[in-house]
Formats: C-alpha cells, sequence, structure tokens
C-alpha cells in the first residue's frame, strides 16, 4: 500500500540491486579474463583463447555471424589444402570430429545467447550442425576450389531464428561473390563485402554481433563499418593479431552510417 512506501528503504534496495549486478559483472570479467586475453577497441571486445571457454561467460548478445572451419580432413582433397581452412595444428585439425565435437559445441551454446544467427558451415559437414531455420548461400560463379563432384561454387549460410526485417525490406538469403578477399595473412578469408551484407541481413544498428571462430576479424571490420558493437574469440595467437589491427584501421576510416552511437564501457558488453 502507498501508505507503507518508506523512501529510504526503497532507495537502500536500489542500491542494494545496483551493487550486485556491479559485483556479478566484475566476476563475470574476472571469469572471462581467467579464460583468456582482452582486448577493447572501440565497441569491439576481442578474446584471445578458447571459445568454449568464454562463450559460457558471456551474457545475451543480439546475432552469431561466424565462419566456422569446415572439416576438411586437415587439408585433404581439391585444393582445399591450398586455399581451404585446413588444418590449425595437429591438436585441432578440422576433422568430422573435431566439428562434431568442438566447433557443434560452441555453436549450440552461442545459439542458447541470441535472437539470430548467421553461419558459414562449408558443405561437407552441413548436416552435423543444429537444424536451421532456413538455408541461404554464397554463390561463385568463378569458383576457386573443387570438389568430388566438380567445382565448387555454392556455399551454404545457415540462418537461425526469424528474419526481424519481415515485411520491411526483405533481403535475399544468398549473394553472389565476385569481389576478392583481403590477403591478410589468414588462408580463407571471407570478401568484406561478403560479411557486410550478411551483417546487414542478421542484426540491427547498435546490436551486439558475436564471431566466436574470429579468424582475421573480418566479421568484426563488417561490424565497425555498419555500427554494431562486436564481440569476437580467437585462440590462434597470429590471426588474433591480424584481427586487432585490421578492427583499428576500421575505426580509423570514415564510417559507412550518419550517427556514430556512443563508446559503451567494456562492461556494458559482457
Amino acid at each position: 500500500m502507498a501508505d507503507d512506501y518508506d523512501p529510504a528503504e526503497n532507495s537502500r534496495k536500489s542500491y542494494d540491486v545496483a551493487i550486485d549486478a556491479m559485483r556479478e559483472m566484475r566476476q563475470r570479467e574476472q571469469e572471462l579474463l581467467r579464460h583468456g586475453e582482452c582486448t577493447t577497441i572501440g565497441d569491439a571486445i576481442l578474446y584471445f583463447g578458447d571459445a568454449r571457454e568464454i562463450v559460457p561467460h558471456l551474457t545475451i548478445v543480439q546475432s552469431v555471424i561466424t565462419d566456422p572451419p569446415y572439416g576438411i580432413d586437415g587439408g585433404r582433397g581439391g585444393d582445399a589444402k591450398k586455399n581451404g581452412k585446413g588444418s590449425y595444428n595437429g591438436d585441432w585439425a578440422d576433422t568430422e570430429d573435431y566439428i562434431s565435437g568442438t566447433v557443434i559445441e560452441v555453436v549450440e551454446m552461442c545459439l542458447q545467447k541470441c535472437n539470430w544467427a548467421a553461419i558459414t558451415p562449408g558443405t561437407r559437414c552441413l548436416h552435423l550442425y543444429p537444424r536451421p531455420r532456413d538455408i541461404g548461400c554464397f554463390w561463385t560463379p568463378a569458383s576457386v576450389t573443387h570438389g568430388p563432384w566438380g567445382f565448387t561454387n555454392f556455399q551454404p549460410i545457415l540462418f537461425y531464428g526469424n528474419d526481424f526485417r519481415a515485411g520491411r525490406g526483405i533481403l535475399p538469403t544468398g549473394r553472389a561473390l565476385t569481389e576478392a578477399a583481403e590477403k591478410n595473412g589468414h588462408p580463407c578469408p571471407k570478401p568484406i563485402g561478403a560479411m557486410r551484407w550478411l551483417v546487414e541481413k542478421t542484426s540491427r544498428p547498435d546490436d551486439i554481433v558475436l564471431d566466436p571462430f574470429m579468424g582475421s576479424g573480418t566479421t568484426g571490420v563488417a561490424c565497425v563499418n555498419l555500427g554494431r558493437k562486436f564481440i569476437g574469440i580467437e585462440w590462434q595467437r597470429e590471426y588474433f593479431d591480424i584481427a586487432c589491427k585490421r578492427i583499428d584501421d576500421a575505426y580509423r576510416q570514415p564510417r559507412l552510417f550518419k550517427d556514430e552511437p556512443p563508446k559503451p564501457k567494456q562492461e556494458a558488453l559482457l
């Protein structure tokens, strides 16, 4: 009842709630840092570490957009050894066992934390992924590799969640890849134009986008270009350093959107 309202008691309770929230946030941050190095660049938070250990400690994100390893038996078959997503090292070879265990484990954790997701899994292990809401593709007219049945032109995109654009400018589920990817030291980067299209399709301005297999940071660069916040995870030092530099460089370039959102503190994204 109104007569029972005590302003001092209400203020104390509000203060206690705020303190508890800050304490929980700080504990989560410390837990994350125990599992890897953290670098903040603008609205991007980049973790150097194992996604299996980091993702469980992240809060809800709006979108997951990632290009995970393809599962090509450490680079055997076709041109994959030269150009594909081959083995990172002896312990993390991109075999079907690695995809069905490690990668799928991370993907399932990520899908529990987001509203929408777009994953580009390659074709060989497509059947191992959680059932998507829809399937799109990147179509490459001038194929750069070949598989068991000929030249490979189709790269599937698994979409999860409902299209928030429904009735408001729906974008197609596929896109032709005609531009070349930037040569940045990663064996298989996606073209920046392709990832900008995917980020625009599966996230809204100022959303938080998570990429648990960040690689050289192309998804992060696309997020910077389009005004999204970004959380990236990469466990290989070489690629993590490349991603940090590319995202830092992207923030130094003119932005593609008119109104830059304010830069939140790191805790706001955890």
